[in-house]
C-alpha cells in the first residue's frame, strides 16, 4: 500500500511538472525558458522579461525600437527622431507612415536590428506583434495576483493549463520609474499607424488588461517570443 501511495505521488508530481515545464531552445538561447501555451499560432513565450532571470523580476525597460536600456527616456534621448530646442518632437526619422511627422518610410513593424529581444537572443527571438498580444489575451484566463510578493498578472492557458506571469514593472519617463507594482506595460513590435509617434503595448493593472498605445520614447517592458520548433 505504501508503495502504491508513493507511486501515485510521483505520478502527480510528474503531471504538475509537465504543466509548468518549458523548452530551452539551443538555436535561440539555452538560458531562456519558452512556454507553450497551446495558442492557435503555436507561438512560444519566454517565461521572463528581457533582462530578468526569474518570472517575477522586472527586468529592463526599453523605448520602442531601442535595444538597450538607458538613464533617461524622452524625445530628446530617443533614437529615431529630431527635436526642437525645448526637447519636443520635430520629426520621426524611422518607422513613419505620415508626412506630418517627416519623411514616410512605410515601416510599421520593428525590423530585427531594432528589436530588443532579437538583439539579446538572436534571430529566433523577437518582440510580439500587437495581434500576438491579443491572441495571448484572448486564449488565457488572466488574474491579478502576486508571485513572491511581486504584483502582476498570471495568464493561464485555456488549452493546456500552462501559465505566464507578467510583473507590474511600471514605466520610465524621464529618469523616474513610475507606478511599479501597480501597472505594467509590455511593448509590441507594432506601430500605432494612426499616429506614428505612438506604438502598441499590452497594458496590465488590477482591474483590466488590454491593448493601448503610448509615445515611443517611454521605457516599458519587453517579453520575448519565438516560433514553435
Amino acid at each position: 500500500m505504501k508503495k502504491t501511495f508513493k507511486l501515485l505521488a510521483l505520478v502527480a508530481m510528474g503531471a504538475a511538472l509537465a504543466l509548468t515545464a518549458c523548452d530551452r531552445d539551443e538555436t535561440v538561447d539555452p538560458a531562456v525558458c519558452w512556454v507553450d501555451l497551446g495558442l492557435p499560432s503555436g507561438l512560444l513565450w519566454a517565461d521572463c522579461n528581457l533582462g530578468a532571470s526569474k518570472p517575477e523580476e522586472y527586468g529592463n525597460l526599453y523605448a520602442w525600437g531601442e535595444i538597450s536600456s538607458k538613464d533617461s527616456y524622452a524625445w530628446e534621448t530617443y533614437r529615431y527622431c529630431t527635436v526642437d530646442a525645448e526637447g519636443s518632437l520635430l520629426a520621426l526619422t524611422k518607422y513613419n507612415n505620415d508626412s506630418d511627422y517627416g519623411m514616410p518610410d512605410s515601416l510599421i513593424t520593428l525590423l530585427p536590428a531594432d528589436d530588443a529581444a532579437t538583439a539579446q537572443f538572436g534571430g529566433g527571438a523577437r518582440m510580439p506583434t500587437a495581434d500576438e498580444w491579443r491572441e495571448l489575451r484572448d486564449n488565457t484566463d488572466i488574474e491579478w495576483t502576486q508571485l513572491n510578493d511581486v504584483y502582476g498578472c498570471r495568464l493561464t492557458s485555456r488549452t493546456n493549463g500552462k501559465t505566464l506571469f507578467l510583473p507590474a514593472a511600471g514605466r520610465r519617463a524621464g529618469s523616474e520609474l513610475l507606478a511599479a507594482g501597480k501597472v505594467g506595460g509590455y511593448w509590441s513590435s507594432s506601430l500605432f499607424e494612426d499616429h506614428p509617434d505612438y506604438a502598441w503595448y499590452f497594458d496590465i493593472y488590477s482591474a483590466n488588461q488590454f491593448m493601448f498605445c503610448s509615445y515611443r520614447y517611454v521605457g516599458r517592458s519587453v517579453r520575448p517570443v519565438c516560433s514553435a520548433r
